[in-house]
C-alpha cells in the first residue's frame, strides 16, 4: 500500500504534468494513410452488399420477401457501421460510440423481429452510410495513392531516372517546360515535384480521413451523441437537483438546532427581564448580560453558517486565499498546496470547489481520526484536480445521506466527478475533477 508522503508527491507531480492529446506527425500520417487505403475496399464492399440488398428489398417490397431481404441489408449496415465506429478514433481522437439501436421484445415473433430494423432510424441512417460513403471514399483514396506515388516516385526519381527510355523523338516535360533535355534538368524538376508531394503529404492525407471519418461521424454517431449529452445533462439536472436540497436540509437542521433554539431563549429572557425590571433590577441585570452573551453566540453561529455557504473572502480574494483560511481553521492539521497559476475561476468553479474541500475536511475531522491531511488544487488544461488526502483509518465510501455523497453531486452538477480511494486501515485520497 503506498505511503500519504507517496500519494502526496504524486499529486504535486501531477500539477506540471500536461496530457499529451497531439501524435507525432509520422505516426499520424501512418494512421491516417491506413484509415483511407483498408476504407477504400469495405467501401467497395458495403456499397455493392447494401445496394443490392435495398434493390431487392424494395423491388420486392410487395410481396413477402422483400421484407426480410430489407432487413438483412439493414443489419449488413450495421455491421459495416460497426466497423466504421472502430476505425474513426484513431482519426478523429475521440472515444468509441455507438449507439442506440431498436430491439424487439423477447419473446417477440418473428415478423415482429423482422420489422424491429425497419422502423429503426439509425439502421437507415447506416444504410445511408454504406451507400454514399462509397463516392467520398473513391475520392480520398485516389488522392492519398497519387500523393504518396508522387512523393516516392519524385524523391526517388533519381534512382530510376537512368532506366527510362529518352528517344530522340521524344519530349519530356522538362523539354516542353524549357528546361532542357538533360537527364540533370529531369531529375531537377522530378524531384522538386516529389519534396512538394512529400511536404504536403501530411496535411493532404489527413484532410482525406478527417473527411472520411466526419461524415462517418455525422451519421453513424452523431444522434447517439446528442443522445449521450441529453443523458448527462439530465444526470446533471438531477444532481444539482439533489445536492441543493441536501444543502437546504442541512441548513435548515442547522439553523433549527443552532440560532433558533438560541433566539428562543433570548426572547425568553428578554421577557424575564422586563417582568423583573420593577421587582428585582440586580436579577434583570443579570438576565440581560446572559441574553447579550445568547446573541453574541447567535450572531457567530449565523456568521459560520454564512461562511460554510459563500464566505466573502471567496468573492473578494478567490479560492487560494478562501482555502487558506478554511485550512487555518482546521480542527486537525492541513498542509494545503494550491497551484500558483491558478488564477481566479467562475463563480460557480469557486464555490463548488470550496463546498468540496470545506465538506471533505469535516467528514475528515468527524469520522476518520487522521491526526493530519493534505490538499492539493491544481490545474491541467480544463481541469481543477482536487486531492484531499488523511492518515485516518479509511473505510470511506459514498452512500446516500453522507457527505461524500452530497459532494459527489455536486461535482455531477457541475460537470465533475468524485473518486474515493479509501482502503480499511487508510490511507485515504478523495479525488475530485471540475471543469473549467
Amino acid at each position: 500500500m503506498p505511503s500519504v508522503d507517496d500519494m502526496t508527491t504524486t499529486a504535486l507531480a501531477s500539477v506540471s504534468a500536461q496530457p499529451t492529446a497531439r501524435r507525432p506527425m509520422l505516426r499520424q500520417l501512418a494512421a491516417d494513410t491506413g484509415y483511407v487505403l483498408l476504407g477504400f475496399p469495405i467501401a467497395v464492399a458495403s456499397f455493392v452488399v447494401l445496394i443490392t440488398g435495398l434493390a431487392l428489398g424494395v423491388g420486392l417490397g410487395i410481396t413477402v420477401i422483400g421484407l426480410p431481404i430489407l432487413a438483412g441489408a439493414l443489419y449488413a449496415a450495421r455491421g459495416f457501421a460497426d466497423i466504421e465506429r472502430l476505425r474513426m478514433p484513431g482519426v478523429l481522437r475521440q472515444d468509441r460510440v455507438r449507439p442506440y439501436y431498436r430491439s424487439a421484445e423477447e419473446g417477440a415473433s418473428v415478423w415482429r423481429r423482422v420489422i424491429t430494423p425497419i422502423i429503426d432510424s439509425q439502421s437507415w441512417l447506416d444504410l445511408a452510410h454504406g451507400i454514399i460513403k462509397f463516392p467520398i471514399a473513391l475520392f480520398s483514396f485516389i488522392v492519398t495513392i497519387t500523393w504518396w506515388a508522387g512523393a516516392i516516385g519524385g524523391c526517388l526519381y533519381w534512382s530510376y531516372a537512368w532506366a527510362i527510355p529518352n528517344g530522340p523523338d521524344d519530349q519530356d516535360l522538362a523539354e516542353l517546360l524549357g528546361l532542357g533535355d538533360s537527364i540533370g534538368a529531369r531529375i531537377a524538376m522530378y524531384s522538386a515535384f516529389g519534396i512538394f508531394f512529400l511536404i504536403t503529404l501530411p496535411v493532404v492525407v489527413r484532410g482525406c480521413a478527417l473527411l472520411e471519418a466526419s461524415f462517418g461521424k455525422g451519421l453513424l454517431t452523431g444522434v447517439a451523441e446528442m443522445r449521450n449529452r441529453i443523458t448527462v445533462l439530465e444526470e446533471q439536472k438531477r444532481a444539482a437537483v439533489s445536492a441543493e436540497a441536501n444543502a437546504l436540509r442541512r441548513l435548515e437542521r442547522d439553523i433549527h438546532d443552532g440560532p433558533q433554539q438560541r433566539l428562543v431563549r433570548l426572547a425568553m429572557d428578554l421577557g424575564r427581564a422586563q417582568q423583573q425590571m420593577e421587582s428585582d433590577p440586580d436579577a434583570a441585570r443579570r438576565t440581560l448580560d446572559e441574553a447579550l452573551t445568547q446573541t453574541r453566540d447567535t450572531l457567530a453561529e449565523l456568521r459560520a453558517l454564512s461562511r460554510g455557504i459563500a464566505p466573502p473572502i471567496l468573492v473578494d480574494r478567490g479560492l487560494p486565499s478562501a482555502l487558506a483560511a478554511l485550512a487555518a481553521r482546521g480542527v486537525i492539521p492541513v498542509d494545503l498546496t494550491v497551484d500558483p497559476k491558478l488564477g481566479r475561476l467562475e463563480p460557480s468553479v469557486e464555490n463548488t470547489a470550496y463546498f468540496v474541500v470545506a465538506e471533505a475536511l469535516t467528514n475528515v475531522a468527524k469520522h476518520s481520526r487522521a491526526t493530519e491531511c493534505w490538499v492539493v488544487v491544481s490545474r491541467l488544461g480544463e481541469q481543477l484536480k482536487i486531492d484531499i488526502i488523511d492518515d485516518g483509518e479509511g473505510g470511506a465510501h459514498v452512500s446516500k445521506g453522507h457527505g461524500l455523497a452530497g459532494i459527489a453531486d455536486r461535482l455531477t452538477a457541475n460537470g465533475g466527478r468524485l473518486e474515493v480511494l479509501s482502503p480499511v486501515g487508510g490511507p485515504t485520497e478523495v479525488r475530485a475533477e471540475l471543469p473549467c
